[in-house]
């Protein structure tokens, strides 16, 4: 079973490459977490270089399916949030290269 990075190994991680103290190193996870946080809410884009790009888009209302039993349903009007990868981290992360 893969491990899950959480906030808390970001904060070792920050600690211990950049040697603030782990508080200093939890206040700027948390800050940085906060400000991407911030901006998604206010629909704006955000870009983190040789990462990917986060975004907000807008889905309209439509007539769906349910699979099981085939009744249709209304979906509400949404916003939802997307990654899109940076060719970068798609290659890392190709493990057949």
């Amino acid at each position: 079973m893969s491990k899950t990075l959480t906030r808390a190994d970001l904060t070792e991680a920050v600690y211990r490459s950049v040697g603030l103290s782990r508080n200093e190193s939890s206040d700027l996870v948390e800050a940085v977490i906060e400000e991407i946080c911030s901006c998604l809410e206010s629909n704006e884009e955000v870009k983190l270089s040789s990462f990917g790009t986060f975004s907000v888009q807008s889905k309209t209302e439509r007539v769906g399916r349910n699979p099981k039993t085939g009744v249709e349903a209304v979906i509400t009007p949404r916003r939802v949030l997307s990654f899109k990868p940076s060719h970068i981290l798609k290659n890392r992360v190709d493990v057949s290269q």
